[in-house]
Order: C-alpha cells, then structure tokens, then sequence
C-alpha cells in the first residue's frame, strides 16, 4: 500500500483535527517517495529496543500511540535516543505515525476501550469534541431589521459588494406591530468588521443589530475522558478487580475516597487513559480511573469523596493496541500485514 494512501486512511479512521491542540499527531518520518507499507508495526512508545524489533520485523511504518517526537529538533545525530530513532527510521526507510489524543477522542478509541473493563455501563465524554469546521462558512451570524424597503435594497447592495460573506437570508418580521425586513448573514471576523462599518451609519438600524458568536456542532459519542454508568453498582473492591483483569495487572495504586471503604458501592466511573488529572479535574464520581495524576489532585479527589486508581500512564493504553490491530486490518481491507511490538512495555516496575 502506498504511503500516501495509508496515512490517508489512518486519518480517515481517526482525524487529527480530534487531536487536542498541543499535541503533535499525524505522520512524524516520511522516508522519500515513493514509499510502499507492507508491514504495519503498532507501539504505545517507540523507545530504541521497539525501533530495532520493527526494523528486525522488516515494517515499513510505524503506528506510534504516543509521538516520540514533541518539541523541535535542533540537530540530527546520534547525540539522543529521540534524533538516532530518527536516524534509524530513515536508514531503514521506516516511517513514523503517530494518533495520540485523536485516538483518545474516537468512540472506537482508548477510552472506550478502557471503559470496557468496567463492566455493563453507558459513558458519554467528559469534554465533547466540536466539528473540525461551521457548518456555514464563518463563525458570526448578524441579524438586523429594517421597515424601509428602499433602505433594505440599499443595503443588501452594499454588503453584497463585501467579500466572504455567506447565507444571506431575508424573512418577514412582525416587530411591535409594524411589518418589517429581518436579514440575516453569516461572516467571518475580518468581514463583520466591514459589516458594523456599514450598519453604524445608520444609528437606529445599528442599535437593533444582533450579532451572534455561533459554536461548532458537538460531535456525538466523541471527545475527551469519559463518564461511564454502571448498569448495576459494585463494591470499590469489586471494581479493583475488574479493571486489573482488564489491563492484565497485579497491581494497582489505590486512594480511597473521604468516608469510603472497599465496600462502598461504585455507580459512576469517570476515566482518562494516561495522564488524566486536567480532564478529571472537578468531574462528580464516584471512582477517577487513569494512569497517573498528581499528588494534589489525588487529595483534592480523596477530599471530595472521590476514590482514585492509578494503573501507570501506558498501562491505561497499551491493551488497546490488540484490538485495533484487528479494526485497522478490517478498516484497511487486509492490504497490509499489521504486527503489535512484544518489546513495547511501561517504563516503571515494582521493585
């Protein structure tokens, strides 16, 4: 498959317009075309040990979760392990792509995929994503009325002559009695400037202007985080087990809410993959699942009553890559073989 035409679908099967904005998501090491994938290699984390597994298992791109490159690189050389994975990818002529939050937000996505270990429970995100785009062009709508047919007919006149303005719309309105105009249109920032130019020359239409900020569609089922219901409470404890079983743990960390016991029954669970302190921050549960969070929002979750298991940030991920090898197989057509490292695992241990 051509490499042009993978990333295309990789994109297609999570946008990276769902990708919060300080992330760094999409294609990361293109090796110069033309550049055909017949191997497929998924990692949570490209260290040096899963760059050698890919190049040993001939894979011609690498899905990386997390984007082993975030801040710019100043040089290329052999100096640090993040500018010689670099080297090795083109030396190799490896690709490198990562989704990161983009598959964060997905309904398919990580956190879903966590929220599966709950047990029977309908979630919704704790932070919807917006459509990448307005469903009109321009992100204000104006709306003024006018009674003076030969005023209106100037007016439209004049702003027809502005650029970049869309949906222009005239309706009958009853105001007070009289029969009047009302127009409405639709504009960008630079354009509503121009168009409260030219209603400001006329004081008593300009004082009945209305200008309307208009928001991007949420869109459904997709977002950050996710607050999930259980069908039937459980004990803490039973939750506990639920979810080691389900990321394949001994162990977990564990921060019992203010007035709660191991007893205590669990009927919503708010969850983040990975480092979910911003996202949980203030959400009513009674259970925060994540990776990691910091010691202070762990007492500020305990205070509120709000029990916290911690699993380590790519413990709450890595189980997912599983799964989406087989959903990329379908969503790809069998075209390419698609392999998930045995070398990537979590960088921390209990010793």
């Amino acid at each position: 498959m051509n490499l042009g035409e993978l990333v295309s679908a990789l994109n297609d099967f999570a946008s990276p317009a769902l990708a919060e904005s300080w992330d760094n998501v999409g294609l990361l090491v293109e090796p110069s075309p033309p550049h055909v994938v017949k191997t497929l290699f998924l990692t949570n984390d490209l260290t040096e040990e899963v760059m050698e597994e890919a190049v040993q298992k001939k894979a011609e791109l690498i899905l990386s979760y997390h984007p082993p490159l975030f801040a710019p690189l100043q040089r290329v050389t052999w100096g640090t392990w993040k500018e010689r994975l670099v080297v090795r990818a083109l030396e190799h002529r490896i690709g490198v792509y990562s989704p990161h939050t983009a598959y964060d937000a997905v309904p398919h996505g990580v956190n879903s995929w966590l929220a599966t270990g709950l047990g029977a429970c309908t979630s919704v995100p704790l932070h919807p994503s917006t459509a990448p785009s307005y469903p009109t062009e321009g992100p204000h709508r104006v709306e003024f009325c006018t009674e003076s047919t030969e005023q209106l007919e100037t007016l439209l006149s004049k702003i027809k002559d502005i650029k970049d303005i869309s949906s222009i719309t005239t309706l009958p309105a009853r105001i007070e009695g009289e029969e009047q105009t009302r127009v409405i249109l639709n504009c960008s920032q630079k354009t509503l400037l121009e168009v409260v130019a030219l209603l400001s020359k006329n004081s008593s239409l300009y004082h009945k202007t209305e200008i309307l900020l208009l928001q991007k569609p949420l869109l459904p089922h997709t977002g950050m985080g996710r607050l999930c219901t259980l069908t039937e409470p459980v004990s803490l404890l039973t939750m506990i087990e639920r979810i080691k079983s389900h990321l394949k743990l001994p162990h977990i960390r564990l921060a019992v809410g203010k007035g709660k016991t191991l007893e205590s029954p669990v009927k919503e669970v708010a969850l983040c993959a990975g480092s979910g302190g911003s996202v949980l921050k203030g959400v009513k549960a009674d259970l925060y699942l994540t990776g990691e969070m910091s010691h202070h929002a762990v007492l500020d979750a305990v205070a509120d009553g709000i029990s916290v298991i911690l699993c380590e940030h790519s413990n709450t991920e890595r189980g997912f890559l599983s799964g989406l090898r087989d959903t990329l197989a379908t969503h790809l057509q069998n075209k390419i073989n698609i392999i998930v490292s045995e070398k990537d695992r979590d960088p921390l241990q209990v010793a």
